[in-house]
């Protein structure tokens, strides 16, 4: 939207251990918190936005999931603008909310809330789409905007990798539950191959306890976060990329992960959820191997692609065939008609 000549305003968080913010095409503001998770966060940060955003002139508000959606919901009432709701997932069935009733039944509420308010909205699967449309009859059909790359030349960061000198696996992503990390370091323990693991998350202390207790200490890396233009190098020189989650709610079933793009965008072949969406990417380049939740079958596919070389090239020419398809080019026009005031 930038680049079509309007002026955009980024707005997120500050947290303790944020990295200086890079120079874009748009600006960006960060609103600094207290808490930095649970009840009091989400309260504090959205008082914070809501007078941060009611200090503001602007055309057009994107919501991007359900603990920001109320300050557009609250704003509506006082100014005019087109209010978008930009779901990147299924918020009350995501695994941290579907254990507690009481608090799914609030983001429930919130949901209601948003849809009853909002002009249009956006998400990232076919099946998240159907999802809604059938829970909120009386709205306009979604617009499925896929969260793919744009297609980027490769180039070579300045990036110290000796030590990672062999054959890797790589998880990107937050390092949160469900995300079939736990089991993923279980069969590292059977394998010989090193593991990467890019991201911060809520899980990320019980699995570094659990590297420790295996000894595992010298085959599994955390990075932390990693810059976004750095992390394109990591994937680029990976052997094979890992996103299978478990099985916790609709949220994840219905889910097409960032990473999924990421790996397909760097030549990475992947082990993969056998959840809809990836069954019918899948079915049209075989990016990778579709597994089911289980040690056995996940250990298979993770060996096939680091040791079955003729299989590996054949998953990495499928990978070039289908970034030239899912890319950013084809998706942002269907972001500009969204945006468009009428």
């Amino acid at each position: 939207m930038s680049k079509l000549g309007h002026e955009v305003t980024l707005v997120g968080r500050s947290k303790r251990d944020s990295q200086k913010l890079v120079k874009r095409l748009f600006k960006q503001h960060r609103i600094k918190c207290f808490f930095e998770k649970g009840k009091l966060f989400y309260l504090e940060y959205n008082i914070r936005l809501f007078f941060y955003l009611a200090t503001q002139s602007f055309d057009v508000l994107t919501n991007i999931d359900l603990d920001t959606s109320i300050t557009g919901v609250l704003l509506k009432r006082s100014k005019k603008f087109k209010l978008i709701y930009d779901a990147h997932e299924l918020f009350p069935h995501v695994p941290e909310v579907i254990s507690r009733p009481k608090i799914q039944k609030i983001w429930n509420w919130v949901e209601s809330m948003t849809f009853s308010n909002i002009d249009a909205y956006i998400t990232v699967s076919d099946n998240i789409a159907e999802y809604f449309q059938k829970k909120y009859p009386n709205l306009k059909d979604a617009s499925v905007i896929r969260n793919v790359p744009l297609k980027q030349i490769n180039n070579d960061p300045d990036i110290d990798l000796t030590h990672l000198d062999k054959p890797f696996i790589l998880y990107q992503g937050a390092l949160n539950k469900g995300r079939g990390l736990e089991r993923l370091i279980e069969i590292m323990s059977e394998l010989s191959y090193t593991l990467v693991l890019i991201g911060k998350g809520d899980v990320e202390y019980e699995l570094k306890r659990m590297v420790e207790e295996l000894n595992m200490s010298d085959r599994v890396i955390f990075l932390g976060f990693v810059l976004p233009e750095d992390l394109r190098y990591y994937t680029q020189k990976a052997k094979v990329g890992y996103n299978v989650s478990e099985n916790l709610g609709l949220s994840y079933y219905y889910s097409l992960n960032n990473k999924f793009f990421d790996y397909v965008h760097a030549s990475l072949p992947s082990v993969i959820n056998r959840f809809p969406e990836y069954e019918k990417l899948v079915s049209q380049y075989e990016v990778g191997t579709l597994v089911n939740p289980d040690n056995n079958e996940i250990k298979n596919a993770l060996v096939k692609l680091m040791e079955d070389q003729q299989y590996h090239d054949h998953c990495t020419k499928q990978c070039e065939q289908a970034s030239i398809v899912w890319n950013w080019d084809v998706e942002e026009g269907k972001l500009e008609r969204i945006y468009t005031i009428n």
